[in-house]
């Protein structure tokens, strides 16, 4: 991984996660635990309304954190019940935090390649519908990262657990004084649950 990513991982793994929040955490480390037993691939896919903030912190996290603790066949993705494009702010914050992150397109909803770690493979980013073909059909998680998204869709079709973990939205602070650390702020959160959900995965 890179150097200030490491910097910032070690950080992480000191703040404290609530027993209230471990309890809502629980059930995305049995999905994982499970998938692991059974030797079968881990799909999990972060759904927001518009896959444009917190979706993506939480992809990108947790496939950060897969890697983190040497959990393999991980594959995360996101999506939102509509497509817009991934607020700049995030890949900016991201980057602040340790990410190396390209533009691939200049289009109303850019691509984005996220890389943690010179030689994995990037994370790709843009906003997409949740059934989008880039996303899995079949066998994953669903976890509902908003509550927009959590009670607007009570079934996604394909998923084999649909885990509603909600964060704040970030959103709230765009344009005002406090929106670079909120947006701090509310990536590390994420990070810091993502880092307890693969930490508490038992592997060999």
């Amino acid at each position: 991984m890179f150097p200030k990513l490491i910097e910032n991982i070690k950080i992480i793994s000191e703040m404290n996660v609530t027993s209230e929040r471990k309890q809502v955490l629980q059930p995305l480390i049995d999905f994982v635990q499970n998938k692991l037993n059974n030797k079968e691939e881990i799909r999990l896919n972060f759904i927001c309304i518009h896959n444009s903030r917190r979706s993506h912190l939480s992809q990108i996290w947790a496939q950060t954190m897969a890697l983190n603790f040497n959990i393999q066949n991980v594959f995360c993705y996101s999506g939102g019940t509509e497509a817009t494009a991934m607020f700049p702010k995030i890949g900016e914050t991201l980057e602040n935090q340790g990410f190396h992150i390209q533009q691939l397109s200049e289009k109303e909803n850019p691509v984005y390649a996220v890389k943690y770690d010179e030689n994995s493979h990037p994370i790709i980013c843009f906003s997409k519908t949740f059934d989008d073909a880039f996303n899995p059909k079949s066998k994953f998680a669903a976890i509902m990262t908003c509550s927009s998204a959590d009670e607007g869709c009570p079934f996604i079709a394909g998923a084999e657990a649909r885990l509603p973990i909600r964060y704040e939205d970030p959103k709230a602070f765009d344009g005002t004084e406090l929106m670079d650390e909120k947006y701090a702020e509310r990536s590390l959160e994420i990070a810091s649950e993502m880092y307890y959900v693969f930490s508490k995965v038992k592997h060999e």
